[in-house]
């Protein structure tokens, strides 16, 4: 049974509580949707519900609440959830999210009681505290200033609203200004929450990550570089543009036009690649260093040293650009699979690792002896599904038409593929029995998986040993921090063939997206988001001891060079604009009123007690003073002598305690300072406050160790 209607208040009241939950759900919204978590029906679903209700609060649309109609829909989503479960989605928190979402879109269009408000308020709620388990970035930062604006100012319009609707209240209307007002109001308190709260937010998601990793992962990784893959999941990861790595060489070596390699599937049966089957080896790390020695390398390269930065959403895997020799990783082991790929325990936030490997030049020609493939590789490597479509092999046949060697026939596919077929991340349809041959004779276009997969199986129809490679492409160079920038949309597979005359050798049959690309607006958008949740992630989520020596070490350089030229070696990577003086010193600048905004809050108090002691001992100096300012004068008196190690017990009135110091200069003057502080503090007598000061600056000016001994006061009498 539904609440009762309650009456409605003011009508400017009500409104800007409406706008402010409208506010509150899009906050809460926005959060969760930059976790990359939604897909396309749920933010479809959230976005027509928040536009619904803005057209219903504007007046564009009334909706009448039917319980019937609102029962009914309810229940027809809730008998869609195992449909969904089953077959739409196939995934049970997606199907999940779904149904949550309909359910609460639906409320929030028929919202018109206070038990369907405080539902609503639970689900902004609940949304932001998913956003920010899932992860807080930058941009969840953005969103949280937001919906605590929002929250203010929802709470704030509903107490008032529910004060109205109290029986036998009186609801004051005509309130000049009053959404103005009340908006003001919710902002100042607002930025007074976030000031407060600003060194707080900036522990609080290190803390709260660490605590809900020792319940498990805290994030969804991503699908694709498991022990096997679908043809389907690459083109589902290449759909978002989330950063998996970022990458830098130390030497300052372009990384572009590298594969990011994971590992390799080598079994396929028609519909699915698998790694061979066998477990995993385990290896164990010395002191933070895997040595896994330098392979056979039949042609020639070069040496790198580099730095990857895996973010949380990757998969337990490690990426690689060339071939690794030596790693260094915070870890106690970690487990080599017989694809090649190295798998680690799956951190909930993310893991760094330095990488020096070797980069083979894959234009050269080979050089020197390959050793011959062991024959279970082989036979792994040769193995086709036992309902191999027989076209497959003819059309490898017609391809390789007139090569000689192996390597030409693997370079006719390769190049047959990216000229016949065209690219496209839109998935089939509707499944078909075999993915493989509906690529290569009826849809003729798909994306990387589909063109490696096919490569590889005619390959191994003319006996030529071939795999699947999986990983992400060389990504994009980001000028602002120096670093690579790896995103789940470079994902991509292409193949590894074994030659006699070069051994394992990368062919990538997939020809360029004619989409890709953006406009040099969203490109510069895109880099800078990327610089600020970088930031963002190692130097508050992930602000560790290595990153607290770094910035000292930055901080020392800048000194020793005026300020200059440690913020321009800082930044050395944004390009020549970045290094202009001016920017420069703004920067600079800016960087120092920040931090000195943020040290000047909790010291305010502190800060504004000196300036009032201070203002206090002037106005003591022209005989200005209180009877009440001789209290001040004598705490200052206490807190010089005990610097000195003379401490007042609360047993003894004043002049016992001055009288209890052993004989010297000191105690001379703390006698005089007790009695002109009874004669100020109660005889009236204020002209004997700027005596009280200059007996204060001598005691202040004696050393720290004069007269101390070993005597301590607990033990003195009276002198007589």
């Amino acid at each position: 049974m539904d609440a009762p209607k309650a009456p409605a208040p003011s009508q400017s009241v009500e409104r800007y509580f409406q706008l402010s939950l409208l506010g509150l759900l899009a906050s809460g919204y926005l959060a969760i949707a930059s976790s990359g978590l939604l897909d396309g029906l749920a933010h479809a679903a959230a976005l027509m519900a928040l536009a619904l209700r803005a057209a219903v609060i504007a007046g564009w649309l009334r909706v009448r609440p039917d319980n019937a109609v609102t029962g009914a829909l309810a229940v027809t989503a809730v008998l869609f959830f195992p449909i969904d479960y089953l077959w739409a989605s196939a995934s049970l928190p997606v199907a999940v999210l779904h149904l949550t979402f309909f359910l609460a879109g639906l409320k929030l269009v028929t919202a018109s009681t206070n038990r369907d408000y405080a539902y609503l308020k639970a689900f902004a709620a609940a949304e932001l505290l998913a956003a920010a388990m899932l992860g807080p970035g930058l941009s969840f930062f953005g969103f949280l200033v937001l919906f605590l604006l929002f929250i203010i100012s929802t709470f704030a319009a509903g107490e008032i609203r529910r004060s109205s609707q109290g029986p036998g209240a009186m609801a004051r209307s005509g309130v000049r200004f009053f959404n103005r007002r009340l908006g003001l109001l919710a902002f100042a308190l607002s930025g007074g929450i976030l000031t407060l709260t600003a060194g707080m937010f900036f522990v609080l998601p290190r803390t709260a990550r660490a605590a809900i990793g020792r319940f498990g992962s805290n994030r969804h990784h991503l699908p694709g570089f498991t022990r096997e893959i679908n043809l389907s999941e690459i083109g589902e990861i290449k759909q978002s543009s989330r950063p998996v790595l970022h990458a830098r060489a130390y030497g300052g070596e372009s990384l572009g036009g590298v594969y990011w390699r994971g590992g390799s599937l080598s079994q396929f049966d028609g519909k699915v690649w698998h790694s061979p089957a066998g477990r995993d080896t385990p290896m164990r790390v010395d002191r933070g260093v895997l040595v896994l020695g330098r392979a056979a390398n039949p042609r020639p390269g070069r040496d790198i040293a580099y730095r990857v930065e895996l973010q949380e959403i990757a998969a337990d895997t490690l990426f690689f650009a060339g071939a690794p020799e030596t790693i260094n990783v915070n870890l106690p082991g970690v487990y080599v699979s017989r694809g090649g790929s190295i798998r680690i325990p799956r951190l909930p936030n993310g893991i760094g690792y330095s990488v020096y490997g070797f980069f083979e030049d894959r234009t050269a020609p080979a050089r020197g002896v390959i050793t011959p493939l062991p024959e279970t590789l082989r036979r792994d490597s040769l193995e086709l599904p036992n309902s191999l479509d027989p076209r497959i092999p003819s059309l490898a046949r017609e391809m390789t038409d007139g090569a000689q060697t192996d390597e030409q026939r693997a370079r006719l596919l390769e190049q047959r593929l990216r000229h016949d077929y065209s690219y496209t991340l839109e998935l089939p349809q509707k499944t078909v029995s075999d993915p493989l041959a509906n690529f290569l004779f009826v849809r003729k276009k798909g994306h990387c998986e589909y063109f490696a997969s096919a490569m590889a199986v005619m390959l191994r129809t003319l006996g030529i040993p071939s795999r699947v490679a999986t990983g992400f492409q060389s990504g994009t160079y980001n000028p602002i921090t120096g670093w690579q920038v790896v995103r789940a949309s470079d994902a991509h597979s292409w193949v590894e063939a074994w030659l006699p005359t070069s051994g394992w050798t990368t062919f990538d049959p997939t020809p360029s997206d004619p989409r890709a690309g953006s406009s040099e607006i969203a490109r510069r958008i895109s880099l800078l988001s990327d610089a600020a949740d970088q930031f963002w992630q190692n130097w508050v989520l992930s602000y560790d001891l290595p990153r607290q020596s770094a910035l000292a070490s930055r901080i020392e350089q800048a000194s020793s060079a005026l300020g200059l030229s440690g913020v321009s070696s800082w930044f050395s990577a944004a390009g020549s604009s970045w290094r202009q003086a001016a920017r420069l010193k703004l920067i600079w600048t800016f960087l120092a009123l920040a931090v000195a905004a943020i040290l000047a809050i909790p010291l305010w108090p502190a800060l504004k007690a000196l300036a009032w002691r201070h203002a206090g001992v002037r106005r003591l100096g022209r005989g200005e003073g209180q009877a009440s300012d001789a209290t001040m004068l004598y705490q200052r008196m206490l807190a010089l002598l005990e610097r000195r190690g003379f401490r007042k017990p609360a047993s003894l009135t004043p002049a016992e305690f001055a009288r209890a110091l052993p004989m010297s200069e000191m105690s001379i003057l703390v006698e005089d300072l007790t009695s002109a502080y009874n004669e100020f503090r109660f005889g009236g007598r204020r002209d004997v406050a700027p005596r009280m000061i200059r007996l204060l600056d001598r005691l202040e000016s004696l050393p720290l160790a004069y007269a101390r001994g070993s005597v301590t006061i607990a033990a003195f009498e009276p002198r007589s």
